[in-house]
């Protein structure tokens, strides 16, 4: 029996606190792990001025965003055409478009969706994310902000390795800065 199963109590995490992994480009405060939850982890994340996670699609994982602070621009559709360089003027075949997200704005993305972020303002912003199933997301957040903590320009073939160990079919490229 794992210990998420015998579990008795539940997971109270307070304002400001759980495990920080960040670099330049990123961040996240892990609220809750695979080790407490079987659906989903939980991060806080702070997105900085000019960081564009790219476009992307998972095949397993479906994700939730709650913008708490600041703007985001944000995609979740397939668009008519995945154009390589940039998602930003990309369109459904309904007519959806890229939007400016506000706080209380909440996002959720089926497996298979494509979608992306970014913060087009001068402020950071800070968002609620929850992806399942755990621990993928929480693995992967680390390696991704040991590359984009080495300094310099990002690595994009040790992104796009690590994207693909993790179930990540990147379609844009990363940005940030």
């Amino acid at each position: 029996m794992s210990g998420l199963a015998a579990a008795t109590e539940g997971l109270l995490v307070p304002p400001g606190q759980g495990r920080v992994v960040q670099a330049p480009a990123q961040h996240v405060t892990f609220k809750v792990t695979g080790s407490h939850s079987r659906m989903a982890s939980t991060f806080e994340v702070i997105v900085p001025p000019g960081f564009d996670v790219g476009a992307h699609v998972h095949t397993r994982s479906e994700e939730l965003f709650y913008v708490l602070e600041g703007e985001l621009d944000v995609l979740a559709f397939e668009p008519r055409v995945r154009t390589p360089d940039s998602w930003r003027r990309w369109e459904s075949s309904s007519g959806n478009r890229v939007v400016r997200a506000t706080p209380g704005t909440v996002i959720v993305v089926p497996p298979g969706c494509p979608h992306a972020f970014a913060n087009p303002t001068g402020e950071p912003a800070k968002m609620f994310f929850q992806a399942s199933p755990p621990p993928d997301h929480e693995r992967y957040f680390e390696e991704l902000l040991e590359i984009l903590g080495a300094g310099g320009p990002p690595d994009h073939e040790a992104i796009e390795a690590l994207r693909a160990k993790y179930d990540i079919e990147q379609l844009t490229p990363l940005r940030h800065g």
